[in-house]
Protein backbone atom coordinates (compact mmCIF):
# COMPACT_ATOMS: atom_id res chain seq x y z
CA UNK A 1 0.00 0.00 0.00
CA UNK A 2 1.14 3.54 -1.03
CA UNK A 3 1.76 5.63 2.05
CA UNK A 4 -0.66 8.21 0.68
CA UNK A 5 -3.16 6.02 -0.15
CA UNK A 6 -6.04 5.70 2.79
CA UNK A 7 -7.69 2.21 3.96
CA UNK A 8 -10.90 3.55 2.96
CA UNK A 9 -12.75 7.19 2.09
CA UNK A 10 -15.97 7.82 3.63
CA UNK A 11 -17.60 11.68 3.05
CA UNK A 12 -17.47 12.35 6.62
CA UNK A 13 -16.62 10.54 10.57
CA UNK A 14 -20.49 10.14 11.16
CA UNK A 15 -20.57 7.58 7.77
CA UNK A 16 -18.12 5.35 9.38
CA UNK A 17 -19.86 2.35 10.95
CA UNK A 18 -18.91 1.34 14.17
CA UNK A 19 -19.79 -2.08 14.06
CA UNK A 20 -18.04 -2.51 10.86
CA UNK A 21 -14.79 -1.18 13.15
CA UNK A 22 -15.46 -3.40 15.83
CA UNK A 23 -16.18 -6.77 13.95
CA UNK A 24 -12.46 -5.85 12.10
CA UNK A 25 -11.04 -5.51 15.52
CA UNK A 26 -10.68 -2.32 16.09
CA UNK A 27 -10.25 -1.09 19.73
CA UNK A 28 -9.25 2.36 19.41
CA UNK A 29 -10.09 5.59 17.46
CA UNK A 30 -7.47 8.02 16.63
CA UNK A 31 -8.81 10.86 15.03
CA UNK A 32 -7.74 14.54 13.73
CA UNK A 33 -9.19 17.96 15.34
CA UNK A 34 -9.66 20.12 12.72
CA UNK A 35 -12.68 19.45 9.98
CA UNK A 36 -12.65 16.29 11.13
CA UNK A 37 -14.93 16.54 13.54
CA UNK A 38 -14.40 19.91 14.79
CA UNK A 39 -15.47 22.31 11.55
CA UNK A 40 -12.70 25.05 11.47
CA UNK A 41 -15.27 27.60 10.71
CA UNK A 42 -17.10 26.98 13.91
CA UNK A 43 -14.54 24.85 16.76
CA UNK A 44 -17.56 23.30 17.73
CA UNK A 45 -18.36 19.39 17.20
CA UNK A 46 -21.37 18.89 15.56
CA UNK A 47 -24.43 16.62 17.41
CA UNK A 48 -23.84 14.34 15.01
CA UNK A 49 -20.23 14.07 15.87
CA UNK A 50 -21.07 13.50 19.35
CA UNK A 51 -23.60 11.10 18.75
CA UNK A 52 -21.27 9.03 16.44
CA UNK A 53 -18.56 8.83 19.03
CA UNK A 54 -20.72 8.15 22.36
CA UNK A 55 -21.40 4.78 19.87
CA UNK A 56 -17.89 4.33 19.56
CA UNK A 57 -17.33 4.32 23.42
CA UNK A 58 -20.49 1.66 23.50
CA UNK A 59 -19.43 -0.15 21.50
CA UNK A 60 -16.50 -1.01 23.83
CA UNK A 61 -13.55 1.25 21.45
CA UNK A 62 -11.43 4.23 22.85
CA UNK A 63 -11.37 7.49 21.32
CA UNK A 64 -8.06 9.69 21.45
CA UNK A 65 -7.56 12.61 19.11
CA UNK A 66 -4.31 13.98 17.31
CA UNK A 67 -3.63 16.91 16.30
CA UNK A 68 -1.16 19.09 15.10
CA UNK A 69 -3.57 22.08 15.67
CA UNK A 70 -0.81 24.60 17.77
CA UNK A 71 -3.50 26.43 19.74
CA UNK A 72 -2.94 24.12 23.07
CA UNK A 73 -5.85 25.52 24.44
CA UNK A 74 -8.50 25.30 21.35
CA UNK A 75 -7.60 21.49 21.35
CA UNK A 76 -7.60 20.42 24.79
CA UNK A 77 -11.29 22.57 25.20
CA UNK A 78 -12.35 20.19 22.20
CA UNK A 79 -10.92 16.90 23.67
CA UNK A 80 -12.85 18.02 27.11
CA UNK A 81 -15.54 18.26 24.77
CA UNK A 82 -15.63 15.20 23.10
CA UNK A 83 -14.53 13.35 26.53
CA UNK A 84 -11.02 12.27 25.07
CA UNK A 85 -7.87 12.06 25.86
CA UNK A 86 -5.13 14.37 23.17
CA UNK A 87 -1.99 14.27 21.80
CA UNK A 88 -1.38 17.42 20.17
CA UNK A 89 1.43 19.64 18.15
CA UNK A 90 1.40 15.99 16.61
CA UNK A 91 3.91 17.03 13.63
CA UNK A 92 1.72 14.81 11.01
CA UNK A 93 2.91 12.99 8.91
CA UNK A 94 5.51 12.00 10.91
CA UNK A 95 4.44 9.00 12.83
CA UNK A 96 5.41 9.63 16.68
CA UNK A 97 2.26 11.48 17.82
CA UNK A 98 0.12 8.57 16.72
CA UNK A 99 2.62 5.92 17.88
CA UNK A 100 2.28 8.01 21.42
CA UNK A 101 -1.40 8.22 20.94
CA UNK A 102 -1.15 4.03 20.75
CA UNK A 103 0.48 4.10 23.83
CA UNK A 104 -1.21 6.23 25.84
CA UNK A 105 -4.53 4.24 25.10
CA UNK A 106 -2.22 0.92 25.47
CA UNK A 107 -3.17 -0.05 21.42
CA UNK A 108 -1.36 -2.01 19.19
CA UNK A 109 -1.11 -0.78 15.29
CA UNK A 110 -3.57 -3.60 14.34
CA UNK A 111 -6.17 -2.09 16.76
CA UNK A 112 -6.31 0.69 15.52
CA UNK A 113 -7.55 3.65 13.15
CA UNK A 114 -7.16 7.18 12.14
CA UNK A 115 -9.59 8.74 10.51
CA UNK A 116 -8.93 12.51 8.80
CA UNK A 117 -9.40 14.75 6.53
CA UNK A 118 -5.88 15.31 5.11
CA UNK A 119 -3.82 12.74 3.11
CA UNK A 120 -0.79 14.23 3.93
CA UNK A 121 -1.16 14.20 7.45
CA UNK A 122 -3.51 12.48 8.81
CA UNK A 123 -3.17 9.67 6.17
CA UNK A 124 0.50 9.54 6.07
CA UNK A 125 0.96 9.92 9.77
CA UNK A 126 -1.13 6.88 10.17
CA UNK A 127 0.24 4.78 7.39
CA UNK A 128 3.86 5.13 8.78
CA UNK A 129 2.70 4.16 12.02
CA UNK A 130 1.16 0.98 10.83
CA UNK A 131 -2.44 1.68 11.53
CA UNK A 132 -5.63 1.64 8.94
CA UNK A 133 -6.84 5.24 8.15
CA UNK A 134 -9.75 6.41 7.09
CA UNK A 135 -10.27 9.61 4.64
CA UNK A 136 -12.81 11.89 5.12
CA UNK A 137 -13.99 14.74 3.35
CA UNK A 138 -13.25 17.89 5.03
CA UNK A 139 -16.40 19.42 6.87
CA UNK A 140 -15.84 23.26 5.55
CA UNK A 141 -14.02 24.90 3.14
CA UNK A 142 -12.54 27.01 5.75
CA UNK A 143 -9.13 26.20 6.11
CA UNK A 144 -5.50 27.27 6.13
CA UNK A 145 -3.84 29.04 3.35
CA UNK A 146 -1.59 25.96 2.58
CA UNK A 147 -4.26 23.09 3.52
CA UNK A 148 -6.37 24.54 0.51
CA UNK A 149 -2.35 23.58 -1.63
CA UNK A 150 -2.04 20.04 -0.29
CA UNK A 151 -5.87 19.34 -1.43
CA UNK A 152 -4.93 20.52 -4.82
CA UNK A 153 -2.20 17.64 -4.39
CA UNK A 154 -4.58 15.46 -3.27
CA UNK A 155 -7.16 15.87 -6.20
CA UNK A 156 -3.75 14.73 -8.55
CA UNK A 157 -2.82 11.94 -7.03
CA UNK A 158 -6.29 10.80 -6.51
CA UNK A 159 -6.11 10.23 -3.41
CA UNK A 160 -9.77 10.40 -2.63
CA UNK A 161 -11.50 7.32 -4.63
Amino acid sequence: MSVVRPTRCVPAITDVDVGELAASGVRCVLFDRDNTVVPRDTGVAPALVMDWMARVREAGMSLCMVSNNFHSGQVEASAAELGCPVVHHAMKPAPFAVRRALDLMGARPDEAVLIGDQVFTDVMAGNLAGVRTILVEPQTTTDLWYTHIFRIFERAIGARR
